[in-house]
């Protein structure tokens, strides 16, 4: 068992401190706008306020959450350029889909280049191609 020495330290930033709020339609989304604040609590104006949304696609594999950040500098800008990053999530997991699958299939196991064939004359050793394994 870990003494409690090894245990990391964990600290917040106090320079980098902010408010959170939520404000959802219960049906499309969900927008987060995240205000900096100083240690005290009072507003930051020094710092900029923050926007990320929210939501979800029902899909054939199942539910599939998206979260993206929101270039605004208010809530009303946050929810017009709400549907573009819905898309641009969208977009950004289909290519993350598609990367994941070219990746799973370029593990296939291909015999050795110059092997040889299998078979009679076919002048490779008995057993084949020397399989690799990643």
């Amino acid at each position: 068992m870990a003494a409690e020495n090894d245990l990391p330290e964990v600290q917040l930033d106090s320079a980098s401190l902010y408010r959170e709020e939520l404000f959802t339609d219960r049906r499309a989304g969900s927008i987060r706008r995240l205000t900096p604040v100083t240690p005290g609590g009072a507003p930051d104006p020094s710092r900029p306020m923050l926007f990320a949304g929210q939501t979800q696609l029902l899909t054939p594999a199942g539910i599939l959450p998206l979260s993206f950040e929101i270039p605004a500098a208010t809530l009303e800008e946050a929810l017009q350029r709400f549907p573009e990053g819905v898309r641009g999530a969208l977009e950004q997991a289909i290519d993350e889909a598609r990367e994941m699958r070219r990746e799973a299939a370029s593990r296939i196991v291909v015999p050795e280049v110059g092997a040889g064939a299998i078979g009679p004359g076919g002048g490779g050793s008995p057993g084949g191609g020397k399989i690799k394994f990643p």
